[in-house]
């Protein structure tokens, strides 16, 4: 059986990794098709680097654009590849432009479409992920979802048929990961001057905080006013969105370039606290029992919310400051999030 993985974003090449892996321990035939969205070293090559995951057979070179032009783009160079591959299933992941346009050229060839963390919903139809999301969902043949709570949004669409609770693909990796992470902390944390427990790690990315500047002066100036030391590997666009802006640093930051996957992990299990825009980056710290403050007014990750350890804030100085000093709360009862073995029941899925 003839399979195409479809990434194109940092988060997608994290997914990517252990089902790819478990694909080719099924033994599918996998092309792996790199759209070129994320194409900087730092938020691509590093990654498929070291997760071990196979160089991609095809980069169709995209880079950044707008919402349309770039989904318009992917679209075209994807329905290319198709019709020369004419895979059994185009496997896309989570919520990026990537991920919408494959999911349209495959559907439109009629090859059949599997949404690896399907049924995500921030009910936020101003962010352009839940637009990838909700579309994504309604012409996917297989919808591999990660929580209940994804199965459940599913139902309430109208969405049943194909659709499966396999648990969190990240969470596979991260399970991995997590013995390695003390010994890599041992040399990260020094070279950065700071110890355990002893900082904030910060992410700021989206667009509804990076685009209008004086929202992102209200994030920076509150993580600037708190005692603790604010580590944020900047992501380019916020780079020069700040640059633009000519937003200086607070003096308890320390901006570094974007860093590899288990070097981000290795930050997060030694954090004070995390305070961050990422999806992902919610639902790590939530597994690595770090508490988070996320910087938006909805997640897609409800359970972390349920569980006390992740809280939303938006915007707001005086909630942020409140956040980052709230005590660690109870450790959840469960795992919401699976027993990372989600890749071993989507190529089992897929063959069926």
């Amino acid at each position: 059986m003839k399979i195409i993985s479809l990434v194109g974003a940092r988060p997608q090449f994290i997914k990517v990794a252990p089902v790819s892996a478990a694909l080719r321990r099924a033994g599918y035939d996998e092309t792996i098709v790199h759209t070129g969205q994320h194409y900087d070293s730092n938020m691509s090559a590093t990654f498929f680097d070291e997760l071990g995951i196979p160089s991609p057979d095809y980069n169709l070179g995209i880079g950044s654009a707008s919402h349309g032009a770039q989904t318009g783009r992917m679209l075209e160079a994807i329905d290319n590849v198709l019709l020369s591959e004419r895979p059994d299933w185009l496997v896309v992941f989570g919520d990026t432009n990537s991920t919408l346009a494959g999911a349209l050229a495959a559907a439109k060839l009629q090859i059949r479409v599997a949404h690896v963390e399907a049924g995500l919903r921030s009910f936020n139809r101003a962010m352009p992920e839940e637009i990838n999301r909700v579309l994504t969902d309604h012409v996917s043949d297989a919808l591999f979802c990660p929580t209940v709570n994804a199965r459940d949004h599913l139902a309430r669409e109208g969405i049943t048929r194909g659709v499966e609770v396999v648990g969190d693909v990240m969470f596979d990796v991260l399970a991995q990961a997590r013995p390695s992470l003390a010994h890599r902390a041992a040399t990260l944390l020094p070279e950065l001057g700071v110890a355990q427990g002893t900082y904030v790690l910060v992410t700021i990315h989206r667009a509804s905080n990076t685009d209008n500047p004086e929202t992102l002066r209200k994030i920076v100036g509150a993580l600037g006013a708190v005692e603790w030391p604010m580590i944020l590997p900047i992501h380019p666009r916020t780079r020069a969105l700040a640059a633009r802006y000519d937003i200086a640093w607070p003096d308890n930051f320390q901006v570094i370039d974007p860093l590899g996957y288990l070097d981000m992990l290795t930050l997060i299990s030694a954090a004070y606290r995390v305070s961050t825009d990422s999806g992902g980056i919610q639902k790590e710290a939530f597994l690595l029992r770090v508490p988070c403050v996320t910087l938006r007014d909805e997640t897609e990750w409800p359970e972390t919310v349920e569980a006390g350890w992740n809280q939303l804030v938006g915007d707001t100085t005086e909630t942020i400051a409140a956040a980052l000093h709230r005590s660690v709360p109870p450790a959840p009862s469960s795992n919401p999030f699976g027993d990372g073995r989600a890749a071993e029941r989507i190529a089992a899925a897929l063959r069926g």
